[in-house]
C-alpha cells in the first residue's frame, strides 16, 4: 500500500542537484538527474549511513561510509540486485508535485 504525498515545488532541488527532505518520520534525499526527479531514503541499506553527501555520477550514487555504489535507475546495489535501494519517483503534472511512499 502506498500513500501519495503532495510536495511544494520549492522542495525540489535545482537541476542536477539534491535536497534533504523531512516528511513525517522519514528523511529522504531528492535528486534532479537530467530533469528526472526521484527520492530515496537517506539511509544506506548496508549499514544505515546517510547517503545525502554521497558522490553521484549520473544515476550512480556512492555511499560515503563504505563506498558501495547504488544504481538509482534500477534501485539496487550496482551489479547486485540482491541489495535493493528503494527509489520513489516524483510525479509532476499541472495539478502539482506528488511523491508516492509505502505505508
Amino acid at each position: 500500500m502506498t500513500r501519495r504525498m503532495i510536495l511544494d515545488p520549492q522542495q525540489l532541488p535545482e537541476p542536477g542537484g539534491r535536497r534533504l527532505l523531512h516528511l513525517g518520520d522519514r528523511c529522504l534525499v531528492v535528486f534532479d538527474i537530467d530533469g528526472a526527479r526521484l527520492a530515496i531514503d537517506d539511509s544506506c541499506p548496508h549499514q544505515g549511513a546517510s547517503l545525502f553527501s554521497g558522490r553521484r555520477d549520473g544515476y550512480f550514487l556512492q555511499c560515503p561510509a563504505h563506498g558501495l555504489r547504488f544504481d538509482l535507475a534500477k534501485g539496487c546495489l550496482a551489479g547486485n540486485p540482491a541489495l535493493p535501494l528503494a527509489v520513489y519517483p516524483i510525479h509532476i503534472d499541472e495539478g502539482g508535485v506528488y511523491l508516492d511512499l509505502p505505508d
